[in-house]
């Protein structure tokens, strides 16, 4: 199998590319790369080859003989190489730049700060408990879904850009999840609550989630 994607089960960065594979019906081998037990298997040497970062996700094309991380410009290369059965960025430069603005604001802006290392440097530095670090990622949670939100008023339809699944999509569901274990009310957000429904109607969605992945705990 020419494609291979390591990531880890509860990484939203890992989970946006799960989707855009599915949506694109590209098979692909699975590598977990546990982020937590023995100090996280992302520090190792082994890994460190394929992403000196030390971050999940990281994809290798095999074909291609090309190893890439940053899920966002993962799923930009795979709907560039794979162009059916769906179009993640439209081909309207406007538009496709308001898609990428969404994913941006959620991918650059929401989740970094939430980030599994994040909350770590949190608890080791600072002395942050566990309720703190709740708190924590709640409160950026909430404070840029509530600009999604405000966005998605001049947008939204089905989903986040009308009736066409997008990387915008793609990036919105993996954060909900995030915010679902912070405990955020997404009654505040009925937008946002009404795009992840509708997704995770597609079967596609239900095979990404964390909880359906060979390493879940």
């Amino acid at each position: 199998m020419s494609i291979k994607l390591y990531g880890y089960w509860r990484s939203s960065a890992s989970y946006r590319v799960r989707l855009a594979l599915n949506l694109k019906k590209i098979s692909y081998q699975y590598i977990p790369v546990h982020l937590v037990k023995d100090g996280g298997e992302q520090h190792q040497q082994a890994y460190l080859g394929l992403n000196p970062a030390e971050l999940v996700p990281t994809l290798v094309d095999e074909d291609e003989d090309i190893i890439l991380n940053q899920s966002l410009a993962i799923i930009e290369y795979l709907d560039e190489k794979y162009s059916s059965p769906v179009r993640l960025l439209p081909e309207h430069k406007l538009q496709r730049a308001r898609v990428r603005a969404l994913a941006l604001d959620i991918a650059a802006d929401i989740q970094p700060l939430a980030n599994l290392r994040v909350l770590q440097h949190l608890e080791s530095a600072y002395q942050v408990d566990t309720q703190g670090k709740t708190d924590w990622s709640r409160h950026w949670i909430e404070k840029g879904f509530a600009a999604i939100e405000r966005r998605l008023q001049n947008t939204a339809g089905k989903f986040c850009f009308g009736f066409d699944l997008t990387m915008a999509d793609v990036c919105l569901i993996p954060q909900v999840y995030n915010a679902q274990r912070f405990g955020v009310d997404m009654s505040q957000f009925p937008l946002i609550q009404r795009i992840q429904e509708n997704c995770n109607k597609l079967p596609e969605f239900a095979s990404a989630l964390p909880e359906n992945q060979p390493d879940a705990q």
